[in-house]
């Protein structure tokens, strides 16, 4: 008996017991699981608990007969198919119930195939009738699910983007600072593109050495450079069906910028070491926390591929722009944390409300999430207080607003404080917490980029553009 075979499950409906057991014994033997019900009264009754995939009906029966049957069921259970089961003289009551929403019908005396076939073909229909609405309430639902909180208005048209790009085939530039979320808005536009069961392969630009990162995208062959003792697909081949992902691509050497164009443009990729091109069928979503358009004009990045990337731009608005989300974004991020860490947080000190939105969260989401972490994890209580935060969040200016009571952890609680918008600029902030995390660190720039969760070519990046210099 295989495992789909043993999912199975068909409710047989009829007045006459020996009916219902030949049918069962037929129908266990081909790895169903059969319940039984001497009337239609009873199989509704037993309609929530039983959930069949298919439904055989009888006819006639005393009281309920099938046709009011019928409708009563696909009331209850609009998405199971049901098959009728008649007597040769009522063929045309069955035809009448297809026209009412009958799967299919059988007359009495069945036989024992071409019951088992009509089932089958049944359950096949319910089948996709499931997936299908699952995938429609993943879609319906994907924006959520997949951590993107937030009902600010730069937040709102992020998410009727992936609504309408998701299923496109379309190539989509997510641009927003570190920390933002780009990685979660690719994720959500696989979730509901058609591509949604093949793979999301994802590549980050600034993570690899330009050497490595051409095989990783393109793959080689055996033989093409020593080492190389077995073909090795590229992230290309591995998407294929799916998507690829091309995260910091404003990192891409200038080389592989060319090489990426003609793999967009031809939809082909040719390995280290190999004789011809590879069709791929990918979608591409790429991502960057740069300024393509000034790294254009800066010569740092191909005009050609720019426009060839952004076909359609999804621009996250950094948390400085929507501090009207730092309650949802809280409340989710605690609550996910919570978990992780086996720690229940029941309310928020005012205080620690009132640091969390006068600080201007130059690392965006991603800073917000590991300083509620670090305060999560050292808080001795149910209550989380600002020491418990990281010292570069803890503002020393006056508070706009006096809070005097605790703060229930919650959505709706947090609504009613009035959090205050962080007024400063985020080059002053982003300049300002570089520096204090590199006097933390004593000017170790490896440690200061972890500290920051970015890269230390984007670290090396912001000293530049800051003026910081260091020392020995």
């Amino acid at each position: 008996m295989t495992g789909a075979k043993a999912k199975r499950r068909v409710l047989v409906v009829d007045d006459e017991p020996a009916l219902r057991l030949l049918v069962g014994a037929v129908l266990h033997d081909e790895g169903w699981e059969v319940m039984e019900a001497g009337s239609a009264e009873q199989a509704l009754e037993m309609l929530p608990q039983a959930a069949p995939s298919v439904i055989l009906l009888d006819m006639r029966m005393p009281g309920m007969d099938g046709l009011e049957a019928l409708g009563a069921l696909r009331v209850k259970a609009p998405g199971v198919p049901v098959v009728m089961l008649t007597a040769f003289g009522t063929v045309g009551h069955a035809v009448d119930a297809m026209k009412r929403g009958a799967f299919d019908y059988l007359t009495k005396p069945a036989d024992n195939e071409e019951l088992v076939a009509v089932l089958s073909k049944a359950y096949e229909y319910s089948r996709l009738v499931s997936e299908n609405a699952d995938l429609r309430r993943e879609a319906g639902t994907t924006v959520e699910a997949r951590n993107i909180v937030g009902q600010s208005p730069g937040m709102q048209q992020v998410k009727d983007l992936i609504e309408q790009a998701g299923p496109s085939e379309a190539t989509v530039l997510i641009t927003g600072d570190s920390g933002t979320g780009k990685e979660l808005v690719a994720a959500a536009l696989h979730a509901v593109s058609q591509r949604s069961k093949g793979p999301l392969i994802k590549v980050n630009c600034a993570a690899l050495p330009a050497d490595l990162l051409e095989s990783e995208l393109f793959g080689y062959v055996k033989g093409a450079f020593t080492g190389a003792v077995k073909d090795k697909p590229g992230r290309f081949q591995l998407a294929s069906g799916g998507t690829l992902f091309l995260d910091e691509m404003g990192e891409l050497p200038m080389n592989l910028q060319a090489k990426l164009l003609r793999a967009l443009q031809e939809r082909t990729v040719e390995p280290l070491g190999g004789v011809g091109p590879i069709p791929v069928d990918v979608r591409i979503l790429a991502a960057t926390n740069r300024d393509l358009q000034t790294e254009v004009a800066a010569g740092r990045f191909r005009e050609d591929l720019y426009f060839r990337l952004n076909v359609l731009e999804i621009a996250i608005p950094p948390l400085r722009e929507r501090m009207d989300d730092l309650p949802l974004l809280t409340t989710h991020l605690l609550t996910r944390l919570g978990e992780k860490n086996n720690k229940t947080i029941r309310e928020l000190s005012p205080a620690f409300v009132e640091a969390l939105s006068r600080y201007s969260w130059p690392g965006n989401v991603r800073e917000l999430e590991n300083a509620l972490e670090r305060a999560l994890v050292l808080s001795r209580t149910d209550s989380l207080a600002p020491q418990d935060l990281p010292p570069q969040v803890l503002d020393p200016r006056p508070a706009s607003a006096t809070l005097t009571a605790p703060i229930p952890f919650g959505v709706d609680a947090y609504a009613a404080t009035g959090l205050p918008k962080a007024p400063p600029s985020l080059d002053e902030a982003e300049k300002q917490a570089i520096m204090e995390t590199l006097a933390l660190h004593g000017g170790h720039r490896q440690k200061t980029a972890d500290a920051l969760n970015i890269s230390r070519r984007t670290l090396q990046y912001k000293l530049k553009k800051y003026g910081l210099t260091l020392r020995g």
